[in-house]
Formats: structure tokens, C-alpha cells, sequence
């Protein structure tokens, strides 16, 4: 079934709208609730108060990296303070890595966007190491800590951090390239093993 002013498939985007509910603000930005209290999202961005389940509440950094490292932090809320609904949520990650291609959705409280992987082939040859995962649609998808979310399986695939500018190869001109996510993997290996479930 098609939407009537898009063409876009209907089905696809309420399944997409129900990972809105794992989009959490921090601060001016965003981050993903992965359960039991815990939030993660880019350490540029972490701050002492989060708004999830439209309760705004302070937050504590458990664990922030560098921006130049990793760009990740793991905040908690006391979880006895959401509503039953929300203390039940738990996202995975996920476990096998970005493919080239698929598709995406990006995810935020006010909203989901769809993208899809990128390859590191289309940055400059010295920034192709430094962002091996990137989503296209810079201008359409979420600001830093956004969840990145597989299409198909659901599970946290990334969190957003920042957006890639530069010359493109074989074209001249700087211009916005992609956007650069912090992959599954990085964020299961930074978050410490007694908060892992």
C-alpha cells in the first residue's frame, strides 16, 4: 500500500516510527536508550540532563571518550523514574558489521529519516581510514547522537558524530559528503562489561 501524497510505503514508516521511542534528547542533540537506564550518544554532546519518555532528567556520565577518539559517552538515569513501558526496552546491538548499501534509518524523538551505508570510497583518499562508517542524506538525517538503526533487523547499528565536509574525488569544489557514525562494534567494546546486558 502507497501513501497517497509521497509514494512512499506506509508500512515502512510506522515500523520506522516505532524506534522513536529509543530516541532520547540530550541537551540540544540526541542520544538512544538502550535499557536499564542507560543511554548512549557522542561525547560532544553529553550533558548532565536527558529528556526521554517526556520526562526531563538528570543524567550521569558513566563513561565519555575523547571527540578525537572514539566520540562516545554512556550516561544513566535513575530508571525507577520512567514509566514501566520504558523500563522494559532494551535495544541490541548490532552484531554483524555496516554493509555497503543497506539501508538505514536514522532516528530522533521528533522524527525518522531513511539513508543508506555509504562507502568510504567516496571520501578523499585521507579521511577514508578515519570514517570507515558513513550514511548518505547529510541534510535529511539526525544531528550528533542520533541512533543509526538496521532497516531490516531493527538493532542499533551506530550513533551518529559527525558530518564529513570535503572535495569529493573526481569532482572539484568542497561540499557536504556524508555523515559519519560510530559503529556497533566500537560502542559494545566502550561500554564496560558490569553495565553490558
Amino acid at each position: 500500500m502507497l501513501g497517497l501524497a509521497s509514494g512512499a510505503p506506509v508500512m515502512a514508516q510506522s515500523t520506522d516510527d516505532s524506534l522513536r521511542v529509543y530516541a532520547v534528547r540530550v541537551g540540544a542533540s540526541y542520544g538512544v536508550y538502550l535499557g536499564n537506564g542507560l543511554i548512549i550518544t557522542a561525547a560532544h554532546v553529553a550533558g548532565p540532563r536527558v529528556r526521554i519518555a517526556d520526562l526531563d532528567l538528570p543524567a550521569k556520565i558513566i563513561k565519555s571518550s575523547p571527540f578525537e577518539e572514539l566520540d562516545l559517552a554512556l550516561l544513566s538515569v535513575d530508571a525507577q523514574n520512567l514509566p514501566v513501558s520504558q523500563r522494559l526496552r532494551r535495544m541490541p546491538l548490532c552484531q554483524r558489521a555496516p554493509v555497503v548499501g543497506a539501508a538505514v534509518i536514522v532516528a530522533i524523538p521528533e522524527g525518522t529519516a531513511r539513508s543508506q551505508i555509504m562507502s568510504p570510497k567516496w571520501l578523499p583518499a585521507h579521511m577514508r581510514t578515519k570514517f570507515p562508517t558513513l550514511i548518505r542524506d547529510v541534510a535529511t538525517t539526525g544531528d550528533s547522537g542520533s541512533g543509526v538503526f538496521d532497516a531490516e533487523k531493527k538493532c542499533l547499528l551506530g550513533i551518529m558524530s559527525q558530518k564529513i565536509t570535503g572535495r569529493p574525488p573526481f569532482k572539484g569544489g568542497n561540499r557536504d559528503l556524508a555523515k559519519y557514525f560510530v559503529p556497533a562494534s566500537t560502542i559494545r567494546s566502550f561500554i564496560p562489561a558490569e553495565y553490558r546486558f
